[in-house]
């Protein structure tokens, strides 16, 4: 699905030096590579404030702890998205509510929100999944109007625009109250192991921010707030500012592979190609198809036996998921994200690939899935 090893030969000397100048320094937690990081991020962002952590999942948690939630507050957001979003409303103890998904888009429809809000309802989780952003526009108008704070898991999209219907453009994860991001080595900016970031424009969040990831700390052993420890690692900052240099190329590269996806798989009946909305461009964590009359589980099967890597991203939404079962969700309650469940598919997609690779991809896709309708034109 990656092609890790690819990536770094071609960035090899800048990686070795800056690891090496890491060891040398001996300097392996805090130090310069982080400030200079968070520094050059914020700025690639257009942020007033980047504050690094040890992972997407303890961003998403920290973002929340900032805004004082209590327990039994209502944090909305979409059943068809990594666990992690869900885990860190259920961690401290609020209530997840979910909102269904756009079947085209794949990101929360915002004409549902306002349905779900109540008065327990403090927070909106937008996830810009597989790489492009959500209606933020009509998210934020929403927000506004009930007083509700936007926290965006921009795990899955650093690096994409928004565009506002003015003509503006916002990086995706800058515009709620507070984003998170996650630098796990298959995103778009990985880093070479656990490691994430939290953005945000607001001078006293970001400074509520800094301290929970720091055990509440401003001076040492004096704790203002109740905190966690949750830093990045000197020797992943070092390693994400060399490639945090790269990330533009590294999002057309993804673009353009994407680009060739689309225009081989058009004209395929039995496949739906991923939908690019006006608002906003697409940095393709991901790569996914919908195959909507098709045995998808005997597509991935087949393609696994000749040797092709795919993925389901995500098998069983969030809702029907056996520890959020005691939040009353029933099967049918979100038909959107259950219909994806058993439809998507997604083929590889890195900055690695070349057009004869994808070829190669592709021809053993249209055999699978010719395989798959065959078989279940038989059964019928």
């Amino acid at each position: 699905m990656v092609d890790l090893q690819g990536q770094y030969r071609r960035i090899k000397p800048e990686v070795d030096q800056a690891i090496h100048e890491v060891l040398d320094s001996c300097y392996f937690i805090g130090g310069g590579p982080i400030k200079t990081f968070s520094q050059n991020l914020a700025e690639f962002l257009g942020v007033e404030h980047v504050i690094p952590c040890g992972n997407g999942t303890d961003a998403l948690q920290i973002a929340l702890m900032a805004l004082d939630l209590k327990p039994g507050d209502e944090v909305i957001t979409t059943p068809f998205t990594f666990v992690a979003t869900a885990e860190v409303i259920a961690l401290l103890q609020l209530k997840p509510v979910f909102v269904d998904v756009d079947y085209d888009t794949f990101n929360i429809n915002e004409r549902l929100i306002e349905d779900a809000i109540t008065e327990r309802t403090k927070c909106i989780i937008p996830v810009h999944l597989f790489g492009q952003s959500c209606n933020m526009e009509a998210i934020m108008e929403i927000a506004q109007k009930h007083g509700i704070h936007i926290v965006e898991d921009n795990a899955q999209a650093i690096g994409a625009d928004f565009q506002y219907e003015n003509g503006v453009t916002q990086k995706a994860g800058t515009i709620g109250h507070i984003g998170c991001t996650s630098f796990f080595p298959s995103k778009n900016l990985g880093a070479y192991g656990d490691a994430g970031a939290i953005f945000t424009n607001d001078d006293a969040l970001a400074t509520k921010i800094r301290l929970i990831c720091n055990h509440g700390s401003k001076v040492r052993y004096y704790h203002d707030e109740i905190g966690v420890n949750s830093r990045l690692d000197t020797m992943q900052a070092a390693v994400l500012n060399v490639k945090l240099k790269y990330l533009e190329n590294y999002c057309a590269a993804r673009q353009k592979a994407a680009d060739f996806y689309n225009k081989q798989l058009i004209g395929e009946s039995d496949v739906i190609i991923p939908k690019e909305v006006k608002y906003s461009t697409h940095v393709y964590h991901q790569y996914t198809l919908k195959l909507p009359n098709t045995d998808r589980d005997k597509v991935v099967k087949n393609l696994k036996e000749n040797g092709v890597a795919s993925g389901v991203y995500y098998p069983i939404p969030l809702h029907l998921q056996h520890a959020y079962k005691q939040y009353g969700f029933n099967q049918g309650d979100f038909p959107v994200s259950e219909q994806l469940a058993q439809e998507v598919l997604s083929l590889p997609m890195h900055t690695e690939l070349t057009e004869e690779i994808q070829n190669i991809i592709l021809n053993h896709l249209r055999s699978a899935i010719s395989k798959s309708t065959s078989t279940e034109n038989l059964l019928r």
